[in-house]
This record gives C-alpha cells, sequence and structure tokens, in this order.
C-alpha cells in the first residue's frame, strides 16, 4: 500500500511538471475584412520557462517573433508566400520604476504593466494586423494562413546566449500553425 502511494505521488508530480511546461500556444485566429484589407487578430498564450522568467526579473529584455505567411492552399512548394511576414515584440522590466514594458518593434508603440503577468498577456494579444490586400485574394479559393510564435535567442545579450543555445529552457516556439482563410 505504502509503494503504492509513493508510485502514485511521483506520478502526480509528473504529470503536474508536463502540464506546466514552457510551450508557447496560439489559442484564437480570427480573419476581418474591410473594403481594402484582410486583417488577422489572434491571441497567443506566452508559456515562458523559469529560466526565461527568471532572466526578464532581472532586467534581461525578451524579443519574440511572430511569423505569418498566407498560401493558395493548392500551392505547390516552389510557389512563393503571397505574404512573408515577421513581426517583433519585446518585453522588458525596468527595476527602477518595476514596470514591465511590452513594445512592438515595428510601430514603436510602448505600453507599461504593473505585473509581469499582464504584461506577458498584452504581448500575446495581436489585434487588427494587416495581411492583404482584398484584391490580392481570388473570391471562392481557399488560402492556408500558418503562424508561429517563437522567443528570439539571437536578440538575447551576447553572454546568455551560448547557454540560450545548450540549454532547451530557452527554446520556445509554438511550432508552425494554420488556418484556412476563405474570401
Amino acid at each position: 500500500m505504502r509503494r503504492k502511494r509513493h508510485w502514485l505521488a511521483l506520478l502526480l508530480f509528473c504529470w503536474g511538471s508536463l502540464c506546466s511546461a514552457a510551450e508557447f500556444l496560439i489559442e484564437k485566429v480570427e480573419f476581418e475584412a474591410d473594403e481594402a484589407l484582410y486583417q488577422l487578430n489572434t491571441h497567443i498564450d506566452y508559456r515562458l520557462s523559469e529560466a526565461a522568467l527568471e532572466a526578464l526579473d532581472n532586467g534581461v529584455p525578451l524579443t519574440f517573433e511572430l511569423l505569418v505567411r498566407v498560401e493558395w492552399s493548392g500551392a505547390r512548394f516552389w510557389e512563393p508566400w503571397l505574404l512573408n511576414k515577421r513581426m517583433r515584440y519585446q518585453i522588458r522590466y525596468n527595476a527602477i520604476t518595476e514596470l514591465f514594458r511590452v513594445v512592438d518593434l515595428q510601430e514603436g508603440e510602448e505600453r507599461n504593466f504593473v505585473t509581469r503577468d499582464a504584461a506577458i498577456s498584452a504581448l500575446g494579444e495581436i489585434n487588427g494586423l494587416a495581411l492583404l490586400d482584398r484584391a490580392q485574394l481570388e473570391p471562392g479559393k481557399e488560402y492556408l494562413v500558418w503562424l508561429k510564435a517563437s522567443l528570439d535567442i539571437e536578440s538575447l545579450p551576447l553572454p546568455l546566449r551560448p547557454l540560450a543555445y545548450l540549454n532547451s529552457e530557452w527554446r520556445l516556439s509554438s511550432g508552425w500553425r494554420q488556418w484556412p482563410l476563405r474570401p
């Protein structure tokens, strides 16, 4: 009986560790069209590793990339993407002001947050991202929108990069995910 409890405790510990694993999840994807273009709204759940959270809390800026690609669903591998866009965002902590800052590196827009969780949540909210002009997509055809979110190890401070290359806690990514888009 005692042995069963030990195994059960070990199983629960391992299951809990797996459930709280660091990963990026693209949870919601919506497309909106106005008269001129298609826009993307998405929410990314950035589940950072303990190493990344510790670095952030100690003032190391973390840069995230969102890669967006659009192709016709019947495209061959040699055909070019209709869209191949790389968006970059950064989160950093300022110990003097005790604020977390989220920066859209394309637009230069900055927002401040009191808590780390609020900043990470805001980092994952992407709204109104311009994709393609409506004229680029043929009505009746199906297109695929590919998304991938990842932590940019190359943007880490130089002394931290070797550790990040060797430690799996720093290789954070959602992997490629796809959604259909029908004009």
